[in-house]
Parts: C-alpha cells; structure tokens; sequence
C-alpha cells in the first residue's frame, strides 16, 4: 500500500516535492501554452500563489541535466504524458533577486556578485559541456557582468540553449523604490544594463514577480518582454481552483487522514482565501481561485489538530503585510491615497483602470494605487462597469488587512486597548450586551482627533467603525452588503464555525447629520433609517446568514462627530 503523501506547505523546489511524496496539484499542462508565447516572458501573482514551485517545476522539465529523470519527476503529471520537442534541451540558469539585499549605496556591487556566484554554480553544472580552457578563464573572471559575456559568447559558439529563469524580479527595485524614491532608482542604470545584456544571450526568459513597476524600466533596456500576468490563458495556472482543492481533500480522507466533511470545509475556507480572478476574460468562463498557501495551511492544520486554524490566517503572511506596508508607505501617503484605502475598506471595491504597467517615476500619482493593490493580491477583479474594471477585496483575509492599515492609522492619533474592546466584543457575541461595545467606539470615534479634522459623515463613521469591529474574533464584518435591493452599512455575520458559542448576530445602521442640519432633520433620517433596516432584516439571505443566531438590529445616528441616538429597533 502506497504511503500517504505529504503536505507541500511552504515546499518551493519542484523535485523535493515529487521524489519526497508530497501531493502536487499539477499544473503541467500550462507549459505547451507558455511555448506557444514570446520567448520572453513576464508573469505577475500576489505572494505566496506557488510561485517559486512553478519556476522550479520549469527548471527540472527544460533541463538537459535532467532529461533522464523526466519519467521520475513528471511520469505521474500531465505533461509526462504529453511532452513537448522542448524538454529537457536547455542549460538553465536561475536567478532570485530576492537574495539580493544590503544597503542601497552597495547594491550594484552585490547584484554583481550576486550574478557571479550564480554563474560559478552554473559552470559547475555544467562543466562537461565546457573546456579547461574556458573554465579556466571564466573563473578567473571576478565581475559577474563579464563572465556573463564569457558565457554568452562561448554557448553562442557551441551552439548550447540557455533558459534563463528569473524569480522575483521585482525584489530590488522595490526596495530601491521604497527606501530612496525613483530618482535614485534611475540613476542606478546597472539592474536595467543587466537586462540589456541579456537580450539575444537567453534563447527563453521566463521572470515571475509581485508589482509590475519595473516592466517598463525593464522594457527600455529589455524591449521583447511580453506580460501574460492577465491573460485568461494563465488565470488558473497560480492558485487552486476550488474543484483542485476539493479533489487534494478528498485524496487525504480517503487516505483515512482527513475526518470531517469536505464540503462543509471548502465552505469554511472561501470566505477567507477563494475569490482571486486575474483576467476580466475569465470572470463568466473560470473558477474563482484559492490562494494556495493558504489552503495548504488549513490543510495542515486539520490533519495536525483535527480543526481548522483557530485564527484563520497563516501567521507568515504577516511578513507579506509588512512588506506589502512598507512598499505603499501608509505614513507618508497624500489624503487621495488614504482616501482609497478607507474607501476600499469601507465599499469593498473601487472602479477604475487596471494598468499593465507603469514606470517608477509613476508611482506616487495616486491613479496608480488602485492597480499596485490589484498585483499586491489586495484587490482582483469582480466586475466591469462600462471600460472600467470593478476591483474588489477577494476575501476576509484581505479584508483584514484593511482593516489594519485604517486600525494603525488610527490608534497613532490616539491609542485604544483593544484588549479591553475584545472583552466588550465577546459579551455582545456570547450574552447580546451591545450597547457597551458600541458606545466604546463611539466614544473612541469623538475623541479622535485626526477623525474630527477630516471630512465627516457616513462614510467617514462607517469606515471607523469597521476598522475596531474588525478587532473581534466572532464575527465576519460585511460592509455594503446587498440585502432586498438595498446595501445595509454593516452586518455582523456570526462566524460559528470557530465559535459556535456565537449567539448573536448584528445588523447597524449608521446616520450622520451636521449640527446645523440635525434638529431640522433627524426625526425624518431616524424613520427613514428604521424602515431600511426592517427591510434589510427580511432579507431570504439574512436567515442564512444569522446561522440561527438571534438577530438585534441597531440604529446609531450621529449629530456631526458625536453619537446622538443608538437603539435596538
């Protein structure tokens, strides 16, 4: 009898993978349409979508050094069963500019070396390939761009095929970018150089990344790259599709592993990590898709504990939101900016241009974020209105980044215990004490300082109220969600599958009034709000929604930035 499979998670070299025994969600039938392209490829994905695992996949199939293994590695997969006239026909070079790190005055000097390490291994792969006299020269050689024209020169003259594989190309302009701005940027001409060098040396380029911003850069001094990252051809080729995820479930509680049903817990899962879509094409032919990460997590964490991941998140992507902060620099970001971000937040979407590229002199105009957000994995793509793109949050995992970002913003201007907003929260979700819960953040939404100098009203409390909601642990925030024709400001939706202690489930409805116009108006905004919030409440969704919960709808009417009126109605 067959061993079980392991769980690849956090598993990024394709051969480790296979010949260790670990489940491989195949996505080997891609490669025939990758050679149907440019030879110079661009593709772009959100981290942790298996990125790193696709190149490594790539490099064992194109290697001559590994022809012979081809059964081993790929007789189980689809394409060992449809090989191309191109395998296993290259010498493969492999860069990850990710280990290219240092203080910004040394990075020429490192990138260099960087590429010259890399070249000395790839002369020792291959070195029956080559002559003493060749190597002899080519490792006396100490300055990486030299030996690279060594190379090119002496594999043109043998006739040999080179692959050169490029993951996170992105890496180093994006430090560059972030800690010192674009003009430096573009006085450090030696990563573009590098690209110059090598056009007409590789026979095929494949470089995988996170942000478009250096493409264009990368165009000037590359000029023959082609971007597939939103090609309906390669929607699914980074991810799980759901259909990949209930098959990989199935494998493991036929295998006795895995208890419980799969279906309940696809259902658990997609809220968080489902909903990514890379190309408007797809949005009516494909699946909406995992990210994979994240569901090998869950996965672990079921055949490990027997229960979901008690938090939901995997704990590392914590290192992906600080990357992912430092890169759009929340502090130092003008009002327009800070606007989207709440905006998002708060709507669940913006509609806009999704932008292929765009150069790194670009990159502060505020146009540009909502397409940074997009390659970041923070928003993908929901919908068309006219020319325009509907980008939306994809899940709860997202949406609590969000949140975050708005949360810090705030607890700079002035610091709440959330520990004791936790406590608040769990009597509201246990006992349906929401009074005291809400009257905190009301409160916290008064004094705060940088909330009372900005613009005020509904949209203004609706987004402050959702970044401390979002500090609970029992219930799923849904701004804006449709219910009878109509969006209701917030629903809290009972996460019971964690908690089923949850007995409580909540719908608010958030007023605002100037003080000039609040004695005039409010009787009339109070009835008007009453009415929405029954109508929200008969909703067909809202039954399914509460899990059996009971139901409090809430009205909460503010005279300028101070809380007027809050009931139960």
């Amino acid at each position: 009898m067959a061993a079980v499979k392991g769980i690849p998670y956090g598993m990024s070299h394709f051969e480790g993978v296979i010949t260790q025994n670990c489940y491989y969600v195949d996505k080997s039938m891609y490669i025939p349409l990758l050679e149907q392209q440019s030879n110079y490829l661009i593709f772009i994905r959100p981290r942790r979508f298996g990125k790193s695992l696709l190149l490594s996949m790539l490099r064992s199939y194109y290697d001559l050094l590994e022809k012979e293994n081809f059964q081993k590695l790929f007789g189980q997969l689809w394409i060992g069963q449809h090989p191309t006239p191109l395998q296993g026909t290259f010498q493969m070079l492999h860069l990850d500019f990710s280990k290219i790190g240092g203080d910004i005055n040394s990075l020429a000097e490192r990138f260099d070396s960087y590429c010259a390490i890399q070249l000395d291994g790839f002369l020792s792969r291959y070195r029956p390939y080559y002559s003493d006299e060749f190597a002899q020269r080519f490792r006396a050689e100490k300055k990486g761009i030299e030996k690279l024209h060594l190379l090119d020169a002496e594999a043109h003259r043998e006739g040999y095929p080179l692959y050169l594989i490029i993951d996170e190309y992105d890496n180093f302009t994006n430090v560059v970018l972030n800690e010192q701005g674009h003009e430096l940027y573009h006085a450090s001409g030696f990563y573009r150089d590098a690209f110059k060098n090598y056009k007409g040396m590789f026979e095929r380029i494949f470089m995988i990344g996170v942000s478009p911003v250096t493409l264009d850069d990368l165009s000037s001094g590359f000029n023959i790259g082609w971007n597939i990252s939103t090609s309906p051809l390669f929607n699914q080729m980074l991810g799980f599709s759901e259909e990949e995820v209930r098959t990989m479930f199935r494998y493991y509680q036929d295998a006795g592993k895995l208890k419980g049903d799969v279906e309940a817990m696809i259902e658990e899962m997609k809220p968080w990590y489902d909903n990514y879509c890379f190309a408007v094409e797809s949005l009516k032919t494909d699946p909406k898709m995992f990210n994979s990460d994240m569901v090998l997590h869950y996965l672990q964490t079921r055949l490990t504990l027997g229960a979901a991941p008690r938090g939901m998140v995997d704990p590392n992507t914590r290192t992906d939101y600080n990357k992912m902060k430092r890169l759009i620099r929340l502090d130092q970001l003008d009002g327009d900016r800070k606007g989207v971000l709440r905006r998002i937040a708060t709507e669940g979407q913006i509609v806009t241009n999704l932008l292929d590229t765009f150069p790194a002199e670009h990159l502060a105009r505020p146009g540009i974020f909502p397409s940074l957000l997009f390659y970041y994995g923070m928003l993908t793509i929901v919908g068309t209105r006219g020319s325009l793109l509907r980008l939306g949050i994809p899940n709860n995992n997202v949406r609590k980044q969000y949140y975050e970002y708005i949360l810090e913003e705030y607890q700079e201007q002035r610091y709440l215990n959330l520990t004791d907003l936790e406590l608040l929260f769990t009597d509201m979700a246990f006992d349906g004490q929401w009074q005291p819960a809400l009257e905190f953040v009301a409160k916290a939404y008064k004094e705060n300082s940088s909330v009372r100098s900005a613009i005020e009203g509904e949209r203004n409390i609706q987004g402050f109220f959702t970044a401390y909601l979002s500090v609970n642990a029992y219930y799923l925030i849904a701004p804006e969600l449709e219910l009878n024709h109509g969006f209701c400001d917030m629903f809290l939706m009972p996460d019971r599958g964690r908690y089923a202690e949850v007995e409580h489930s909540y719908i608010l409805e958030l007023k605002y009034l100037s003080k000039e116009k609040f004695e005039a108006e409010a009787t009339r905004q109070w009835e008007e709000a009453v009415t929405q919030i029954h109508g929200y409440a008969e909703s067909p969704r809202v039954r399914q929604l509460c899990q059996s919960t009971q139901l409090h709808l809430i009205v909460m009417q503010f005279c300028g930035w101070e809380l007027a009126r809050m009931e139960e109605v």
